[in-house]
C-alpha cells in the first residue's frame, strides 16, 4: 500500500504546471529577498511565519530588477536603479521599470 506525501507535487509538464500557476503574480517565479522563501512560494510574515495572500514589495522590485531596464536611470537588467549616483535604499526600482517589466511579462 502506497501513502501520498503532502507537499510534494504531482508529476507534470512544465507546460501544465505554468498554467495552472497563471494566476499567481509574476514576482513569484522568483525567491523572496525580505521573507526568503523560494520561487514559487506564497511570502510570508518572517517573524511568525504566516503566509501572505499579498507578495513582498522588495520581491517585485527584484524581479522588475532582473527582467527590465529602467527607462529612468537608463540601465540594464539585474543592475540596481541609481539616483545622483547613488543606488536606491533598499534594492527600490524607479516606478518606470516596474511598467517597462510589466510590459515585458505579457
Amino acid at each position: 500500500m502506497t501513502t501520498k506525501r503532502y507537499g510534494q507535487t504531482a508529476p507534470m509538464p512544465d507546460s501544465i504546471r505554468h498554467f495552472m500557476r497563471a494566476g499567481q503574480h509574476p514576482a513569484r517565479a522568483i525567491p523572496c529577498p525580505h521573507c526568503g522563501v523560494a520561487a514559487h512560494k506564497p511570502c510570508r510574515i518572517p517573524s511568525r511565519g504566516v503566509v501572505l495572500a499579498q507578495v513582498h514589495q522588495q520581491r517585485i522590485d527584484a524581479r522588475a530588477q532582473m527582467v527590465a531596464c529602467c527607462p529612468t536611470c537608463q540601465v540594464t537588467p539585474t543592475v540596481p536603479c541609481h539616483a545622483d549616483g547613488r543606488a536606491l535604499e533598499g534594492g527600490a526600482v524607479h516606478p518606470a521599470r516596474h511598467t517597462e517589466a510589466d510590459r515585458s511579462a505579457a
